[in-house]
């Protein structure tokens, strides 16, 4: 695969202090002294747990000891050359190399290290994968370690990638398709075209403009052999590469291995310089304006580039976290504008990060978006927004925004400290390869622990509102516009919009902090009490009765040291609405996305500065609940947000006119797109057109009302006592059971009996066949159904997940391998048990128009061949391990856990019966395939839908 280059959209936000932006912006001679003094710190020393080393042929290996998950290991080669490195006669052939080492090593001759991994129960493309950029291809192999032969292998699989890759020239000519068929699944849109006129003003005057990882299709098509076998030698060699081990191992013995694989491998005698390409500066404003036929809404955004360095002292992780609380400010002062109902426009974003996602080294951005109803309000939001990121940088941020963001960095930090031993090895695996390709520090959690705690507590509002002022320059200034064809006449023009860049800063006031200062509940709830207890000894479960009726399912688990999670749900849901009236019900998300009582979303999120407790309301078409997750010393939080939830929600008039304005937006401009025209026939057909079922209409928005669904709310809520919760995490039982009482044993109960009603929608029996004609693109979508209701059983569901599995396998190898017409086909198996039993098989691919009918063909033609002979013995093995090794997983996963239980109680199911999960496992055999295959892949109830380019 390849990472997409030019996100149309924005920046992504800082995620967490410690996964650093892709570089600092460089200290000027306009910066005060003591502040250049104050950003030039000391080096982070690399984290001791990690050994760090070099073979005498160059090549890098990083290996650390880590019990998370326990019995695996993640294992990665890292190279760095990408596309940045191919010749005029190579592009695209960096990406295509990545392709060719699935397909045919010295050791692992044509497909083997995939059939070979698969049996051993690691996922093709969920866990073995790989991805070319600009300037690194990296391959990741997740692989168990309790199998010496198989945790060895994974070292040698590795080592043939890095120098072993046959290049056999039949192969190479099999894989253009897929090559061709992966561009086309991911591109062949608005998107793809609106890139491409991105890229000579994104990337303007540089070496990345005419190298994209894809590359030239034509080129791809009719490369001679010798190309890729030429860019295979140059460029993978030691000098630029690194393994990276990380997992459940011991380390010397892991060294010793990297050394017998890779010692021998050898640089070219004659190495190419491995050069740095930089982007360069623009003076002038660069300005484009592009519209496409199915782009859908209309955006207008401001990218200031800035030059930077990469992280590697702790003054650069000081302005890391500076960086992150203004990123974080400035989204909350957004995100209070867009709570209004006159905001200027549909959405806005402003952040500062890498630019184009990171994958420039040592360039980053700051960048202001906004998107509006219409070409005609574009400059009003693009104005609007362009002011609010102006008004931060002209008057600061306020000590109170401040003390709020401060707040909920100190709760990541102390979390990452308390889970330092329960860290998974994927985690590290990213620091690693950012060492490696970037020369960026491996600081140690305890190090970047207290690193960010003293931060915090030195970083003034002085200092950071000083960074916000270097955020905007008169240089280096893009404006990018791109909206609807429709909207062409409508839009601003290149002078329009640098005016207003320059105009937006005038006639600011500052920001006014709007917080409410009490708290979320009056007062706590009059408690009630545990009135019975039942033990589930053989998994580790407690049950509770309250006083109240309510039933609560407790598992202690030592997964995770700060980590709580739980849920609810009791039978109704919005089938309960009025048949003539039920869109106001459908959208009670409404109610829940609104606040708290007195408090706003903005103005709760601040009240909840530092806490890490958080849950919230939810009303689905069968069932209505509770969900949310807690750190243990935080649990009581998130239980007064159920009892705020239940007792006190929140009806925002505001809230409620922007959202039906945003989704009439949306409904107006969806047609453009034809994915979402065609999942929107899909929807109508697989309901039979059912009423309740089908795509909302303007009609139906206009339907919606706030005072009717948020009496809907209030009513499903009104009545708790059929409530059964799940609690799952590092709780203590003696501990938990006061908080349960006050909070949960307290809830309102009426002491009714309710269901949900059958709403009717039914997938259509027998032969259907629907062809969507919309697209200016020649890109074919197809989703194949085959289902029918059956006896729902955990037995029956383990065989049909084995069908589904093997019917996997043999869709990849022949749409992909032997057909080259697709890039990633997918099989999916849904099985539902109420309101009816019935299940789904779904077949779903892209390719090219003209392949389409040829590829069903072969699709169907692989399920009768299941049908008439079931899974082959090798498919069945690749499927029971892969069972096994993912249940490995689950069994230390707290999400599992109480996906588990909730699933077992609403369901009715005995709750131990993962003990014999195994058994159930066991009787899944080629004969019993085989009588499952021609009960369920019958084509007796089969739809065909199939999107294709408007004629």
């Amino acid at each position: 695969m390849y990472k997409n280059i030019i996100p149309i959209i924005g920046l992504a936000v800082l995620a967490a202090i410690n996964n650093p932006v892709s570089g600092q912006q460089k200290t000027t001679k306009h910066q005060p002294a003591a502040q250049q003094k104050a950003r030039t710190g000391k080096l982070i020393p690399n984290d001791p747990a990690v050994k760090i080393g070099k073979l005498p042929n160059g090549l890098t290996y990083y290996i650390r000891k880590n019990v998370e998950p326990k019995n695996r290991a993640e294992l990665y080669l890292a190279n760095r050359i990408g596309s940045l490195m191919e010749n005029d006669d190579q592009l695209g052939l960096a990406h295509f190399t990545e392709h060719m080492a699935f397909n045919g090593t010295k050791d692992f001759p044509k497909n083997e290290i995939i059939n070979y991994l698969q049996k051993a129960g690691v996922r093709f493309g969920a866990d073995l994968n790989a991805y070319t950029s600009f300037d690194q291809t990296v391959y990741q192999l997740p692989i168990p370690t309790d199998s010496t032969e198989l945790f060895h292998t994974g070292f040698k699989i590795l080592a043939n990638w890095a120098g072993k890759i046959s290049m056999d020239g039949n192969e190479i000519d099999r894989e253009r398709g897929v090559i061709i068929e992966e561009d086309r699944q991911s591109g062949k849109n608005s998107g793809e075209r609106i890139r491409k006129q991105l890229l000579p003003i994104m990337l303007k005057d540089s070496r990345y403009e005419n190298r994209l990882p894809i590359g030239k299709l034509e080129l791809l098509k009719t490369f001679t052999h010798d190309k890729i076998r030429n860019f295979y030698a140059d460029w993978y060699r030691p000098d630029l590469q690194a393994v990276i081990a990380v997992g459940d191992f011991d380390v010397n013995e892991v060294e010793k291995l990297i050394i017998a694989n890779f010692s021998g491998l050898k640089n070219p005698v004659k190495e190419k310089e491995r050069l740095n390409y930089d982007l360069p500066d623009n003076k002038a404003p660069l300005v484009k304006i592009i519209t496409d036929a199915e782009q859908q809404y209309n955006v207008a955004s401001v990218t200031w580039k800035q030059r930077g360095n990469i992280l590697k002292t702790t003054a650069d992780q000081r302005k890391n976290v500076i960086y992150s609380m203004i990123n974080s400010m400035l989204s909350a002062r957004y995100q209070e504008i867009l709570e209004k109902d006159n905001a200027p426009f549909l959405f806005a974003q402003g952040s500062f990060g890498g630019y184009q996602g990171g994958l420039i080294p040592e360039i980053n951005a700051f960048q202001t978006s906004a998107g509006a109803k219409s070409g005609k309000d574009l400059l009003q939001a693009f104005t609007a927004a362009v002011a609010e990121s102006e008004r931060a940088v002209k008057f600061g941020f306020l000590q109170s925004e401040l003390d709020v963001v401060k707040k909920n960095i100190e709760a990541g930090n102390e979390i990452l400290l308390k889970e330092k031993d329960k860290t998974s090895s994927a985690a590290f695996v990213g620091e690693y390869l950012s060492n490696f390709l970037t020369g960026s520090a491996i600081g140690s959690i305890e190090f970047n622990y207290a690193n960010t705690k003293e931060n915090l507590r030195t970083i003034t509002l002085a200092e950071v509102n000083a960074l916000a002022k270097t955020l905007i320059t008169k240089e280096n200034q893009i404006v990018i516009v791109t909206a609807p064809e429709k909207e062409k006449a409508n839009l601003p023009t290149t002078a329009q919009l640098l005016a207003a860049l320059d105009n937006a800063s005038k006639n600011l006031k500052p920001y006014v902090d709007n917080a409410v200062n009490k708290p979320l509940l009056a007062q706590k709830p009059l408690a009630g009490k545990v009135i019975a207890e039942k033990k589930f000894e053989d998994i580790g479960v407690t049950q509770w009765t309250l006083s109240n009726g309510i039933k609560v399912l407790l598992k202690p688990t030592d997964f995770k040291n700060d980590q709580i999670l739980f849920s609810s749900f009791s039978k109704g849901g919005t089938s309960l609405a009025d048949p003539n009236d039920y869109q106001s019900a459908d959208n009670v998300g409404i109610i829940t996305q609104s606040g708290l009582g007195d408090f706003n979303p903005s103005q709760l999120n601040r009240l909840l500065a530092g806490n890490t407790g958080s849950a919230g309301a939810y009303v689905g078409e069968l069932y209505q609940g509770f969900s949310g997750s807690a750190a243990p010393k935080d649990l009581e939080n998130a239980l007064q947000m159920i009892t705020a939830s239940a007792l006190n929600p929140r009806k925002d008039k505001e809230i409620f006119n922007k959202a039906i304005s945003d989704a009439k937006v949306s409904l107006e401009n969806k047609d453009a797109d034809p994915e979402s025209v065609f999942a929107d026939t899909v929807q109508a057909v697989l309901s039979s057109y059912n009423k309740r079922s089908m795509p909302y209409t303007l009609t139906d928005i206009d339907k919606i009302s706030l005072d009717k669904a948020f009496s809907f709310y209030k009513a499903r809520f009104a009545d708790l006592g059929e409530q059964s919760f799940v609690f799952v995490g590092n709780f203590d039982l003696n501990t938990i059971k006061p908080l349960i009482e006050t909070y949960i044993a307290s809830l309102p109960t009426l002491n009714k009996k309710t269901d949900y009603i059958d709403l009717g929608s039914r997938t259509p029996n027998g032969l259907v066949s629907k062809t969507v004609y919309k697209g200016l693109e020649e890109k074919a979508s197809v989703q194949l159904y085959i289902h029918g209701d059956y006896d729902y059983t955990t037995s029956n569901n383990v065989q049909l997940d084995a069908l589904s599995s093997a019917l996997e396998i043999k869709i990849l190898e022949r749409l992909r391998e032997k057909e080259s017409g697709v890039y990633s086909p997918g099989v999916s198996l849904s099985v539902n048990k109420y309101p009816k039993a019935h299940y789904y098989f779904t077949i779903s691919f892209s390719c090219a128009p003209a392949n389409a009918e040829k590829l069903i063909a072969a699709a169907l033609d692989e399920v009768k061949t299941i049908r008439a002979n079931g899974v082959t013995a090798q498919d069945l093995a690749k499927f029971k391990s892969e069972v096994q090794r993912q249940q490995e997983l689950n069994l230390r996963n707290n999400g599992y856990w109480l996906g588990y239980l909730t699933t077992r109680l609403k369901y009715g199911d005995e709750l131990d019966q993962l003990l014999t999960a195994k058994e159930r496992l066991s009787e899944v055999t080629i004969e019993s395939s085989k009588t499952n295959a021609q009960k369920y892949l019958k084509q007796d109830n089969y739809i065909r839908m199939v999107l294709m380019p408007q004629k």
